[in-house]
């Protein structure tokens, strides 16, 4: 029997701090994330579509969002989909669509203080190991790689 995927990949900006909540033994954190894609109408003009989408976050990946994700941060993120459902105070079943992180890298931009925030926090999934970068670093080339003669085509 063939199996699905439920993968999903973000990147988008913190519509606000992360709410973090503490149990026995874990953290949960959420927050809502905006994603912005741009296209043109018939006329030509530059057309903005935001899309929010809202984030829980578990345990080490949770933590990681209380001590560094605030309103306005540009993250990665990495998870799948979830509805869930629940009664509301007037009796009525309402459901929730929800991005549940199992990996969070830290983007470019200003931290509060005039800080860079250049991914001083070392992210980690939900189970504790690090993340694995997005895109590696891209190192300065070196003299012997900016001369163009020795290109083999």
């Amino acid at each position: 029997m063939a199996r699905g995927i439920n993968k999903v990949t973000l990147i988008g900006n913190l519509g606000k701090d992360p709410e973090v909540q503490t149990f026995d033994t874990y953290k949960k954190a959420t927050f809502s994330l905006a994603t912005t894609e741009y296209s043109r109408d018939k006329e030509g003009n530059e057309v903005q579509h935001t899309e929010w989408h809202n984030i829980v976050m578990w345990r080490g990946l949770a933590e990681i969002a209380e001590q560094y994700l605030r309103k306005g941060n540009q993250v990665y993120i990495e998870g799948k989909i979830r509805t869930r459902s629940f009664d509301a105070k007037d009796g009525t079943k309402k459901y929730i669509t929800e991005i549940q992180a199992d990996n969070l890298v830290l983007l470019g931009g200003k931290r509060e203080g005039g800080g860079e925030n250049n991914n001083q926090a070392q992210p980690s999934n939900s189970y504790g190991h690090p993340a694995q970068p997005v895109v590696p670093p891209i190192a300065e080339p070196t003299p012997q790689q900016t001369d163009h003669d020795d290109l083999p085509f």
